[in-house]
């Protein structure tokens, strides 16, 4: 007769039949401030970056050391608390790879917009996930590992153990705060932010137009640590290419030039590296990030597709079950072998979601909210109707439902850092302005529509992942489902409060105007071709900033401060004014106009003169700068533009496209590449040094390995060496250079006998902890900054700064506290963290 193995149950790390408390005030009330928190560090570091990391273990983290202090929490409360909190990181990533779209596209991005898109998309993300955990994070336990999931209940189950953690996090928000509070530009300023340095050797000008420039900043320094050395390295390489190839190159040949080339309206040989970047560069950036955005889609389009299918087919099983939730439900247990219910003839709290009314009522009501409010409180200057709007919100619920369902399958497997997001987004953005474009709609209205179903749908996948992983961590430690689901979506309301807010204040905190090198003479009864008069200017008084000087690596102003984020196109000289700013107090008498896919200016937004007939002013917005690149931002507008306008400086584009396909073809993924060469290399190099901390951490802990492990073989092997000749002759077929031999017929564990492989860190080792706290801690300080400036702008109050007094105003002081910094990293990096007893 046939013996059949049963699976083994699995037990949570809380049995089902044990009550502790969970969903508490003090847990929401934290996970709340660090929704906050993490939301606003999120889009800080996201739009500066265009990377951004997980949340849910440094919150975990600081959640243990901080409910410790107030009295023992239990584990669950310490989830809740993560759970929250990450719904601000995963809304935020979902809102910055998207929403700045509609700056580029030429509209304005209100708060309450943003509010009220990201809210729509953060609660279907939350919705559409429920029917899909049973099947996801319970009946696949063994098959989906859910990696940031898994690692961040290891994280609980040791702090519920004694374990702490937290030091490292607190050591990296101290040094790294700071830090940032001396280096920043809007603060103390103590030393440059941003080291640079432009070429112009020898009586050749070797390299003229290219720069060496690095923002020395502890977010970049941390992620940099983070992503790992390849990642980074490749990131350094596409600003390589760009800094000191394309920009040198672009001098060489243009420089001789006597009128200005298309897109520029500066002469080349006026322009500085900045220029050379704003004006050629990112073009070719643009259409390189669109371009490996496209190939990233044809490359997962399988995954995504077969997590799709298999998503569905368990929406399909799910609703042959009884809702667990109702009363009367007589549910089997999915629990892998757990008690079907409880003794009172219930599904086991561990079983409960919220109910499918909940889903289904909460979806339609989403659904009818979005029309209302697209019909009702559209994008400034986009007003389509009742119908497309309509259109709008059914294709947001199916993208949205499709691609949810995608997310949360395939995070499972290879985590939410890999997760495709802006490949479904991509998809979803040409799937929209296809149907628009059959339809007719190719209005600049329509492509703002279509950016806004984009970002609901980015938003939703990007929060269904993050979703998929803390419901996995509550799955583990035996936490309540539906109380969970519950407070994800507080999570979600709180922390786009503080999103949109921040997106905003970066925004008006980076902004800056320069006035036009070459004013530009036009008739707004005759405006060339893709130029747009939108009313006059509705400020009263604007500052010039003043001009980049070119070609002097001391004297010219660092990128990163309020007057550097961009150029002679973008920020030329003062008239009448030699070194000081100037301010224009009578700014409502200029008329704004908005450029996009024109042949006469460079896309933006100008300040016409009408009593001069003349663009004299150009006003550079935040989002867009060096400052603040947002390169998925410029993909989405990108794709939106060549879709429906087919306005963009195609011959740069195309460039770009070539560059991806050259790097396709060499075996290299382009993704990481061309978001590179599309950044700016000061943020690239600062992001390469954290890389190089990584390596170096990893390497030395590799040699540890090596020196333990060799002594420990030495030690193992002495037990049985006297008895070595005999023990041979009875086992003929050992081999012992094999360590699976040894550890078989030794009894000694093969650790004992093989040198492993380069540690990649986990997640939960020092340097990542301390590493995350310096992200938090740039994010946060340097939206003080933020802060501040926009404060100065409000009250025309100017705070004094060291750098008004030259103090230690120099780039080797940078490179030296920069180097400071980055040792510490490593140094903590390598002291092991306290274990729970």
């Amino acid at each position: 007769m046939a013996t059949t193995t049963t699976k083994p149950a699995f037990q949570s790390f809380v049995p089902s039949t044990e009550s502790r408390p969970e969903f508490t005030v003090r847990a929401i009330l934290l996970g709340a401030i660090f929704g906050i928190l993490f939301g606003a560090v999120t889009v800080y570091v996201g739009l500066r970056a265009g990377l951004t990391v997980a949340a849910s273990i440094p919150i975990s983290v600081l959640s243990i050391s901080i409910l410790r202090a107030f009295g023992r929490a239990s584990i669950l409360e310490n989830n809740i608390v993560q759970s929250t909190g990450n719904a601000g990181q995963s809304i935020a990533s979902g809102v910055i790879f998207t929403l700045p779209a509609l700056i580029f596209l030429g509209f304005d991005l209100e708060s309450s917009r943003i509010f009220a898109l990201a809210l729509f998309g953060g609660w279907l993300g939350v919705l559409f996930m429920i029917p899909l955990r049973r099947q996801l994070i319970v009946q696949e336990h063994g098959t989906l590992p859910y990696p940031e999931g898994t690692a961040c209940a290891d994280v609980l189950m040791a702090g519920e153990r004694g374990g702490s953690f937290a030091s490292r996090v607190f050591l990296g928000l101290g040094l790294g705060g700071i830090y940032t509070l001396f280096q920043n530009d809007n603060l103390f300023s103590l030393f440059p932010s941003t080291p640079n340095y432009s070429f112009n050797v020898g009586e050749q000008h070797l390299l003229k137009g290219g720069a060496i420039r690095a923002d020395v900043t502890p977010e970049y320094l941390g992620v940099g640590y983070i992503i790992g050395m390849r990642v980074a390295a490749v990131m350094l390489a596409g600003g390589v290419f760009s800094w000191l190839v394309l920009m040198p190159a672009i001098y060489f040949f243009g420089s001789r030039l006597s009128t200005p080339l298309y897109p520029g309206t500066t002469l080349i040989r006026d322009m500085s590296p900045s220029d050379l970047w704003i004006t050629y560069v990112r073009p070719m950036g643009a259409g390189a990030v669109a371009c490996s955005g496209l190939i990233t889609l044809l490359r997962t389009a399988p995954t995504i597709l077969a997590a799709l299918t298999e998503g569905l087919k368990s929406i399909g099983k799910n609703k042959r079950a009884t809702d667990p939730g109702a009363p009367g439900s007589t549910t089997k247990s999915a629990n892998l072998g757990s008690s079907a219910t409880t003794a009172s003839g219930q599904p086991p709290r561990t079983e409960h979601d919220l109910p499918w009314s909940v889903v289904i009522g909460g979806s339609v009501l989403l659904v009818v909210l979005l029309w209302v409010f697209l019909e009702f409180k559209p994008v400034p200057g986009a007003q389509v109707g009742a119908f497309a709007n309509l259109a709008a919100s059914l294709l947001v619920v199916v993208f949205g439902f499709l691609f949810v369902t995608v997310s949360a399958r395939i995070v499972g497997i290879v985590g939410s850092s890999a997760s495709p997001v802006s490949g479904m987004t991509i998809a979803t953005l040409m799937a929209t302005a296809a149907i628009f474009l059959v339809r007719g709609w190719t209005a600049p209205a329509f492509g703002a529509l279509a950016i806004t179903v984009g970002g609901i749908v980015c938003i939703a996948a990007s929060n269904a992942g993050d979703t998929a992983q803390d419901l996995k961590t509550g799955y583990l430690i035996g936490a309540t489902p539906w109380k969970q689901q519950l407070a994800i979506m507080i999570g979600v309301i709180i922390s786009v409060l503080s999103i949109g807010v921040t997106l905003n204040a970066m925004n008006k905190g980076l902004e800056s105007f320069q006035r036009m090198p070459r004013p530009v003479a036009l008739s707004l009864s005759h405006l060339p071709d893709g130029v747009q008069a939108q009313g006059n200017f509705n400020r009263d008084h604007i500052v010039l900033s003043h001009t980049e000087n070119q070609g002097a690596p001391s004297s010219t102003p660092k990128p990163g401060s309020p007057d550097s984020s961009l150029s002679g196109v973008e920020k030329a000289a003062k008239v009448g004014l030699q070194d000081s700013s100037a301010e224009i107090t009578n700014a409502r008498s200029y008329i704004l106009l908005n450029a996009i896919g024109s042949s006469t200016l460079a896309d933006g937004k100008y300040l016409y003169n009408p009593a001069t007939g003349q663009i004299e002013i150009q006003w550079t917005q935040g989002i867009g700068s060096e400052n603040a690149a947002a390169p998925q931002g410029r993909l989405m507008a990108t794709v939106i533009n060549g879709i429906l306008s087919r306005k963009l400086p195609w011959s740069l584009v195309l460039l770009g496209v070539a560059l991806v396909i050259m790097v396709e073809l060499l075996g290299v993924r382009s993704l990481t590449l061309a978001v590179g060469a599309y950044l700016s290399i000061g943020t690239t190099l600062a992001i390469f040094a954290g890389g190089v901390m990584r390596w170096l951490v990893d390497r030395a802990a590799e040699k540890q390995y090596e020196r333990e492990a060799a002594s420990e073989l030495e030690a193992s092997l002495a037990l049985w060496q006297s008895d070595r000749d005999a023990w041979l002759t009875q086992h003929p077929d050992f081999n012992p250079t094999n360590p699976a031999h040894l550890e078989k017929e030794t009894g000694l564990p093969a650790r004992s006998f093989c040198i492993r492989d380069p540690e990649v860190e986990s997640e939960i080792s020092s340097g990542s902890l301390f590493a995350s706290g310096l992200i938090a801690a740039g994010g946060i300080v340097g939206l003080v900054g933020v802060g501040v400036k926009l404060y100065e702008s409000a009250t025309d109050r100017t705070i004094p700064r060291f750098s008004d007094h030259n103090l230690l105003h120099h780039d080797w002081v940078s490179v030296l506290m920069f180097a400071l910094l980055a040792w510490s990293l490593y140094y903590f990096a390598r002291k092991p963290l306290d274990q729970p007893r």
